[in-house]
């Protein structure tokens, strides 16, 4: 298998194609995302109401999260490039059904079809960055291909709020279908081709779920999403306690710009010891729960914390997968789509949970069972975690194809000795 890194990145990275990959990825999140802030403006369109339109949010992540393993697994004979923009244009696809549908039920066929291309898009990412780079630059190049996840995480809602106003409902999608199909084109002209998995190296799924590691890291992936969502999801009744109602926009994007600067965090770090930025993270998250849980109701307290969330958050999921590449060998992908199975898993769980608790007993459980749940992760993570997250990042060439050979050096011919390789 040709490795793109031998003739593209010899000098730094290949930013063109990666910063391609981070806008498919921001492009994908904030079709997943913005729905949720035109709710009013979609039920009215649709003549819907708006809890049924809310579904429209739930269909698409539901498709990834039923979609990611088995389409992964279906496409691993086929060559990569032409089967990432394929994933593109089912988002534009559906988000111009979105801008010209006049019926509900085509418009959520066409976000569950969105969702299906997200799930198969998001396993793919990350080991089309790492075998785009040498080894030693592998988590500094994931972290490049996911920068646009925080951003639109943070950008998400306020966006399509705002544009949603500003230009109306259909125009905001019709403006997203745009913007994918330019990134459609940019993904072909700037990221190299990679051919499909040879056949000797597809291993079963269930052999990949067995390998030392695997399953820790996706207990801890589903795990770390359920106490993430629990709280977030309710993150604006939760700051009425504290006095942040009016200022829930602002809060989030604080928590946005944090989440950005722990990705770059994380890229700095990741390829020097992967270990200890997954120990930081949970620790951070653990940290931020603990003074949620029991001085929420100081509007400074909450601010810190939820400023150090989203720093956390912004590492996790380059983190999560830099371990899963690690644990992956050869079967980087198949890992991915479970990582992206078990995450969008617990996208589902952790609203459903903290919808049970809230409607128990508002907003004050909250807090505590996110923290209950970090610490756990955290615990599993330092003590039962040193197979999926390794102390050195160096482990992350495992995921690289065999490397190439130098030419012989004059000693070595004269020696008769075998020809070095290269790191990459």
């Amino acid at each position: 298998m040709a490795d793109p890194s031998t003739t593209q990145d010899r000098h730094g990275l290949p930013w063109a194609g990666l910063l391609a990959l981070a806008v498919s990825g921001f492009v994908t999140v904030l079709t997943e995302t913005v729905p949720a802030g035109l709710l009013p403006q979609i039920s009215n369109g649709l003549d819907t109401s708006q809890s049924t339109a809310g579904q429209l949010v739930t269909v698409y992540a539901a498709g990834s999260m039923l979609a990611a393993i088995p389409l992964t697994a279906l496409t691993r004979r086929w060559p990569r490039r032409p089967v990432l923009l394929a994933t593109l244009l089912a988002v534009v696809a559906a988000n111009a059904a979105t801008a010209l549908s006049p019926w509900y039920a085509l418009t959520f066929t066409g976000r569950l079809f969105a969702g299906l291309g997200a799930g198969l898009q998001w396993a793919m990412l990350a080991g089309y960055a790492m075998r785009l780079v040498p080894a030693s630059s592998k988590g500094k190049a994931l972290a490049v291909s996911m920068g646009g996840v925080p951003v639109a995480l943070a950008l998400g809602i306020p966006a399509g709020t705002a544009l949603g106003t500003g230009i109306g409902w259909r125009s905001t999608f019709a403006v997203m279908a745009v913007l994918g199909l330019v990134v459609t084109f940019w993904v072909r002209a700037a990221v190299p081709p990679l051919e499909a998995e040879p056949a000797h190296e597809r291993i079963p799924v269930t052999q990949v779920l067995l390998r030392p590691g695997i399953a820790v890291l996706m207990l801890i992936a589903f795990a770390f999403e359920v106490a993430h969502m629990n709280l977030y999801t309710y993150i604006a009744s939760f700051l009425s306690s504290s006095g942040l109602e009016g200022r829930v926009d602002l809060v989030l994007l604080g928590f946005g710009i944090a989440a950005i600067a722990g990705l770059w965090l994380t890229g700095a770090l990741i390829d020097r010891n992967l270990r200890a930025v997954v120990l930081t993270a949970f620790t951070a998250f653990t940290g931020a729960m603990a003074l949620l849980a029991t001085l929420g109701s100081s509007p400074v307290v909450t601010v810190a914390a939820i400023t150090v969330w989203g720093g956390a958050l912004g590492a996790a999921p380059t983190m999560l997968q830099a371990a899963s590449a690690r644990v992956a060998d050869s079967s980087l992908e198949v890992a991915q789509s479970m990582l992206v199975t078990m995450l969008n898993a617990g996208m589902a769980a952790g609203p459903l949970l903290g919808g049970v608790l809230y409607a128990a007993d508002g907003t004050a459980p909250l807090a505590w069972t996110s923290l209950g749940i970090f610490a756990v992760v955290l615990l599993i993570a330092a003590s039962m975690g040193r197979r999926a997250f390794p102390h050195i990042a160096q482990t992350l060439e495992v995921a690289s194809d065999p490397p190439a050979p130098h030419p012989p050096t004059q000693q070595q011919t004269a020696e008769n000795l075998p020809p070095s390789r290269s790191a990459s």
